[in-house]
């Protein structure tokens, strides 16, 4: 099993970043795929869900209207779409797959002027 980031980086407020999170070594179309992030010095929060056929998305509270999440069950690829980014929205971004499947390497959003 392989998940792996991209998309991350340094951002102005305001701002916009398109994470994306390629797989390999499951049926990626038969499971639900998350994104969480880490912020300095805190734990690991939820931040978006969507189900295996991407019908139904869930968000955080703290990124709904902003974030929007997406897949490609053709290209075995989420993706994160972060408008409106705010300094509070820095941390390393995670995907993982299923109820409880392991994380990516993760990737580092940083939102600052």
């Amino acid at each position: 099993v392989q998940l792996v980031e991209s998309g991350g980086g340094l951002v102005q407020p305001g701002g916009s970043l398109r994470l994306s999170c390629a797989t390999s070594g499951f049926v990626f179309s038969n499971y639900v795929m998350r994104w969480h992030r880490q912020a300095p010095g805190k734990g690991l929060e939820w931040v978006s869900t969507i189900s295996s056929d991407g019908g139904f998305q869930y968000y955080a509270p703290s990124v709904k209207g902003r974030f929007t999440i997406s897949r490609d069950n053709a290209k075995n690829t989420a993706y994160l779409q972060m408008n409106s980014l705010r300094p509070d929205d820095t941390a390393v971004y995670y995907c993982a797959y299923g109820d409880d499947g392991p994380r990516g390497q993760g990737t580092q959003v940083t939102v600052s002027s």
